[in-house]
């Protein structure tokens, strides 16, 4: 199972190579890391999506609550939040496919950010199934190059 872990950490050089580190150490891949600062200058966030079953996740909250640098750590899967990504996605687009993928980016709310005479380059933000649901269907027209952000997620109040 896919967990959001938000390790809200001090702004400071060498946290992230520590947190990377615990990670790297114990053998857990992280699919996705996001880092930015947050309304606090000296305070940045990083939202990790890990897999691992509920002792392997109850592990690294507590490896990561041990980081010198570490403020907070939040577990996204125990409470309802808002989750968002970016996806640039180029596709191979001989002319008389255009109108096709013109209709699905419509219909996904994507915006074209690049246009060549072989190729289409869409920006889609949004829920990260939004983002599968509209690559799945962008695969029948050969994508060339396919790039996705980092999570980042919030809880809901």
């Amino acid at each position: 199972m896919r967990h959001v872990i938000s390790v809200k950490v001090e702004n400071k050089s060498g946290v992230l190579a520590r947190v990377a580190g615990l990670f790297s150490a114990r053998g857990y891949n992280i699919d996705s890391l996001a880092v930015s600062q947050t309304e606090q200058e000296d305070v940045s966030m990083m939202t990790i999506v890990v897999r691992g079953d509920d002792r392997i996740i109850e592990q690294v909250k507590k490896q990561l609550n041990k980081l010198i640098d570490v403020i907070k750590v939040s577990d996204h899967s125990d409470y309802p939040s808002v989750q968002r990504e970016l996806a640039l996605v180029k596709v191979n687009a001989q002319p008389a496919k255009r109108p096709e993928v013109y209709q699905l980016a419509r219909i996904f709310g994507a915006e074209i950010v690049d246009i060549s005479l072989k190729t289409i380059t869409l920006e889609l933000p949004g829920e990260p199934e939004k983002i599968d649901n509209f690559i799945e269907l962008m695969r029948p027209y050969s994508i060339k190059e396919l790039i996705r952000t980092g999570r980042i997620s919030m809880n809901k109040e």
